[in-house]
């Protein structure tokens, strides 16, 4: 009888996650160049709930498996591959984490970072590799200038907060709860801003207040995960020259914006998609891959967890990634 392992898989596409079941799956074997990994942790990501109700830039077939990033233990090894049973490996994947084995090609799958354990290692990739092709590649963010990060409490948010003291910023961070913002000025933000303090009528309540913090100028980057009405007012308090980052989507509505405030202005609207750079441009995605590994190797770059679940409760776990019931990264851990 062939081996089989379990894994929540999207039957069908749903807003309430009625789609996905848990199924035994056939364990398949790796080929040539390929590792079979025992996955023993997967990191949440806001595109996985968006996936699954198909509303994703990417729309894989169905049935497919959730899951963008996890780390776990090589079971089997091409002998040419570089790696052999037993090694602690993390990797990134459009699909297939949410699941207790996978085939992975071995020039996907890095060496887990020393200090790392399954889930930090499974939690700190995508946010890493985001924000450093968001403000190294796309924002050229430079020594002394000011960075304004939104949803700066979700594991996005914090990556970047974490990226832009190192390279030297000033960081500015915004969130809706005084106790998730706690823990981002515990890794690095200069100031946080609790959204709504300052609200009116058609604004997200932080416009003032980092123009307070700027002395009128405003942020020169801004990181933007969220859309919708916090776009809209980060167009009102970015600097002359200043690039506006658009990550994601996560307030659920796709801002527009009239291009006479951005000639008026001088700044810029930058698109980021780190996965499609490195599919777009390989040399330049090995690139990036290499520096935020040694970003984790030296400690700039270390993911806070905050909820694990296991397995078994992997809707749960979707369920309080789309709540927003915690800061920082939800992972899921596996069991055999």
């Amino acid at each position: 009888m062939p081996e089989l392992h379990r894994a929540l898989t999207c039957q069908t596409l749903s807003a309430d996650f009625s789609g996905l079941q848990f199924r035994d799956l056939t364990t398949p074997q790796p080929g040539p160049g390929e590792l079979l990994i025992a996955i023993r942790a997967a990191a949440l990501n806001f595109p996985d709930l968006l996936m699954s109700d198909g509303k994703y830039q990417f729309k894989p077939e169905l049935p497919f498996i959730p899951g963008m990033e996890a780390a776990g233990e090589v079971l089997s090894a091409d002998p040419g591959s570089g790696f052999a049973q037993g090694d602690r490996v993390y990797f990134g994947c459009r699909t297939g984490a949410l699941s207790q084995r996978i085939v992975m090609p071995a020039s996907k799958v890095n060496l887990i970072p020393e200090g790392f354990d399954f889930a930090q290692a499974a939690a700190w990739r995508v946010g890493a590799l985001t924000g450093y092709v968001a403000l190294v590649r796309r924002g050229a963010l430079a020594r002394g200038e000011t960075l304004l990060v939104h949803g700066a409490s979700g594991g996005m948010g914090m990556a970047a907060v974490q990226l832009g003291k190192h390279l030297g910023a000033r960081v500015l961070a915004t969130g809706s709860d005084p106790h998730k913002l706690a823990v981002v000025k515990a890794v690095g933000a200069d100031q946080v801003i609790l959204l709504g303090e300052r609200a009116g009528a058609g604004h997200a309540g932080f416009r003032d207040r980092v123009k307070e913090l700027t002395s009128g100028l405003g942020a020169d980057v801004i990181y933007d995960p969220v859309g919708g009405d916090v776009f809209d007012e980060s167009t009102r308090c970015i600097a002359w020259g200043g690039r506006l980052l658009i990550i994601g989507f996560t307030s659920g509505r796709i801002a527009t914006i009239s291009t006479n405030i951005a000639l008026i202005k001088g700044f810029s609207v930058v698109g980021v998609r780190a996965g499609e750079t490195g599919r777009r441009n390989p040399a330049q995605g090995l690139a990036n891959e290499q520096a935020v590994a040694e970003l984790a190797r030296s400690g700039v770059m270390k993911p806070h967890i905050g909820a694990r679940f296991p397995f078994e409760q992997s809707l749960s776990a979707l369920a309080a990634l789309r709540d927003r019931r915690f800061a920082g990264k939800i992972v899921v851990e596996m069991n055999d």
